[in-house]
């Protein structure tokens, strides 16, 4: 089990984030958590990220449970993704849209192609690969807890990429594992496959560009957290990172642009108040600059 502090250190969340989640109904209030809440809290996480509502996530979640009879977890039992500003599930080899009732047939390079969706039939109660997968994941996510099981934590991962090698999660969790070790070049790779994977997965990108800035390619780490910004406007530690990465080029007034922006979404604790004092020395900075201009003409 692990405690409330303990979850939101893991999934990099913020308490006003999990409170939300909460208020929404989407996220059970409690004050500690298993393995598998976890997982699900990560994948609420990854979908917000993708500019979906936790109010449609949770219809899409009561809906998905309505269609197919014996689903009890959603999250746990079918893999979820976007589609538009809504959750798909994919499930025995079909995409369901579970609010318009509809399977999709997403093809990448085709049309998309909508049916009506029969009415569930029960399937016989077997173990499904899909659920090999999920609880070797929440394995992984309980041995990053401790460092010295992260070799542990590595090969799990990697036997959850073997299973299904476009787990974009999967890839973002060993990416992080391998950021950590300053394994910067195996986290890279991993950082791309989950874009290749799920090009409107902001958080990849976010990953990304702090391996980018960390050897030393703070130009094109620039373009990737505006990318992540681009797919989630409010991700606060995005506007936060991108800040520092246009200070480091000498361009105060874009930093400041996005340290305000963190500011508002994040009104409190130590990154905010350095936050706020580098908005402050910037416009003091501009200030004494245009003192200066002014009394040489």
């Amino acid at each position: 089990m692990y405690c409330r502090t303990d979850l939101l250190r893991i999934l990099r969340l913020t308490p006003r984030q999990l409170a939300a989640w909460e208020k929404a109904g989407l996220v059970e209030a409690a004050e500690t958590y298993s393995f598998f809440h976890l997982i699900q809290i990560k994948k609420i996480r990854d979908l917000c990220t993708q500019k979906v509502r936790p109010t449609v996530i949770r219809q899409s979640l009561t809906a998905m449970q309505q269609r197919v009879a014996g689903m009890a977890n959603p999250l746990l039992e079918a893999g979820a993704f976007t589609a538009g500003h809504r959750v798909a599930f994919r499930h025995h080899g079909k995409v369901l849209e579970p609010i318009a009732g509809q399977f999709l047939f997403d093809f990448s390079n085709e049309p998309e192609v909508v049916i009506n969706a029969p009415k569930p039939v029960a399937q016989p109660k077997q173990k499904q690969p899909a659920a090999d997968v999920a609880e070797l994941f929440a394995r992984g996510i309980a041995l990053e807890e401790d460092p010295g099981t992260h070799p542990e934590a590595i090969a799990t991962y990697k036997q959850v990429l073997q299973l299904d090698p476009d787990h974009a999660a999967a890839h973002i969790n060993l990416g992080t594992l391998y950021y950590n070790q300053q394994e910067f070049g195996l986290a890279e790779d991993h950082y791309r496959r989950a874009i290749s994977v799920d090009p409107r997965y902001a958080l990849a990108y976010f990953d990304l560009g702090n391996v980018l800035d960390e050897t030393g390619r703070v130009t094109e780490a620039i373009r990737i957290y505006n990318t992540a910004l681009q797919l989630a406007p409010t991700y606060a530690d995005a506007h936060y990172n991108l800040a520092l990465a246009y200070e480091k080029v000498k361009e105060p007034r874009k930093a400041l642009r996005h340290w305000r922006a963190y500011v508002k979404l994040d009104t409190s604790g130590d990154w905010s108040m350095h936050a706020r004092n580098r908005i402050q020395q910037i416009m003091q900075a501009d200030c004494l600059k245009l003192v200066h201009s002014r009394a040489v003409k």
